[in-house]
């Protein structure tokens, strides 16, 4: 018998990683996932972004066995617990304070998608509109007000119904380097038969990560939040794949150096792979009645308990930060390589930080063919993009340059066995 056959026989046909990966995994370390019968692969996809110190860290994991121990509160709700108190004194002093943010954090249900709910239901509330600008190749989640902001039709089919309330623009370079797009959302803006309703919010991730690994440009989204600024809408960054980190700073805006009004946060904010999703908001934007927007599992005291633990360890001082610029360098270094070595593909090099991708609109074919070649020869890696043209590196913050050069290794040769 198959050791996958209870999946076949009795999960839903909605799963989908298991098709790509059709192994059964059982121990993971750092960057190093292993099968139950003890083969081990690299891993350049950590849990879709939420591994970002990698698999079973002890810096993380024994802090949550001692409080395993000391019979620590599992579920709270919202109340206050030293869990809770304890991560958001850290989150303050870690990286609010330095940053000069002076945010209000809610802690929404467990997942990103319900941050950016609720980012989106604040929104709504504290402007008075229910218009919410999002930008092609966007995602923010599948459950409903998250999906009309997302742009893939795959996933807005699955909606079953019409999803309203958005409108949607084209993102930086989605018309070409030459063009400007937000010429067309500030034309409209200030034209009165341009039929844009005045937002409530716009949300954008600066990095797109299942859109393609689409990066927007510093002065685009300072030009974005100017535009915001001027007309009283609320600017919604969606960081829940893009930061922690990812691409380089805490947060993905930093290097813009514009201030959003909300942030969503989630994936690797827990840092151990525990369920935890945040939103940040400017203390204006805070309308909420008391339980307005509510979840059982909104307070994951163990996701509290190893994100304050990666905060204290690896957001202290700037060396986590050098250390992922320097991996970011070999990484960016080696995929130019590549793309110069396989002319044929017509790839292009995208990305910032730990967050980077192949694309090759010629040949979107490839991008799968060189996942799953690559599986075979030891690496977990996966697929972005409207067509999936898009191979998308996204190991771990903490893997080795050695690591990441075999995982590279492997991906060349993936490459030639599939006639790139």
């Amino acid at each position: 018998m198959s050791e996958l056959a209870a999946f076949d026989r009795r999960e839903s046909e909605v799963r989908g990683y298991i098709r790509s990966f059709p192994v059964l995994f059982e121990r993971a370390n750092g960057s190093v996932l292993s099968t139950a019968d003890g083969r081990d692969y690299l891993d350049f996809f950590a849990g879709a972004g939420v591994l970002n110190y990698g698999h079973n860290n002890p810096k993380l994991t024994e802090p949550l066995i001692d409080y395993l121990r000391d019979g620590g509160i599992l579920h709270g709700l919202d109340m206050a617990t030293s869990a809770k108190r304890d991560f958001i004194e850290a989150f303050e002093r870690r990286i609010l304070e330095p940053r000069g943010l002076d945010y209000k954090m809610q802690f929404t249900g467990p997942t990103g998608a319900n941050a950016v709910e609720a980012a989106l239901k604040v929104a709504r509330q504290a402007t008075g509109r229910s218009n919410v600008v999002a930008f092609t190749n966007g995602f923010h989640g599948l459950s409903l007000g998250a999906l009309a902001a997302t742009g893939n039709a795959k996933y807005r089919r699955a909606g079953g119904i019409d999803l309203g309330g958005v409108t949607r623009l084209p993102y930086d370079g989605y018309l070409g380097a030459d063009l400007d797009t937000l010429d067309l959302f500030e034309k409209m803006l200030t034209d009165p038969g341009s039929g844009l309703d005045l937002p409530a919010a716009v949300i954008v991730e600066t990095v797109q990560g299942e859109g393609g690994i689409n990066v927007a440009s510093p002065a685009w989204l300072q030009r974005l939040r100017e535009l915001t600024a001027a007309h009283g809408i609320l600017l919604i960054v969606d960081d829940i794949q893009a930061g922690v980190g990812r691409t380089g700073a805490f947060f993905s805006f930093e290097e813009s150096g514009i201030v959003p009004d909300l942030v969503t946060v989630s994936k690797s904010i827990s840092a151990s792979g525990l369920p935890m999703s945040l939103l940040l908001m400017r203390p204006e934007v805070d309308v909420w009645e008391p339980g307005a927007h509510t979840g059982t599992f909104r307070g994951n005291s163990l996701a509290f308990v190893s994100a304050r633990a990666a905060l204290d360890t690896y957001w202290a001082d700037t060396a986590f930060v050098e250390q992922i610029a320097e991996r970011s360098t070999q990484l960016r270094t080696a995929l130019d390589a590549i793309a110069t070595e396989f002319p044929e593909a017509g790839f292009v090099v995208r990305g910032r930080g730990l967050m980077y991708g192949l694309a090759s609109v010629s040949r979107p074919e490839l991008a799968g063919a060189v996942s799953a070649a690559a599986f075979e020869h030891g690496l977990v890696i996966e697929t972005s993009g409207g067509s999936d043209e898009v191979l998308k590196f996204l190991p771990a913050l903490t893997i080795t340059a050695e690591e990441l050069d075999a995982g590279l290794a492997i991906v060349r040769e993936s490459l030639r066995a599939v006639g790139a």
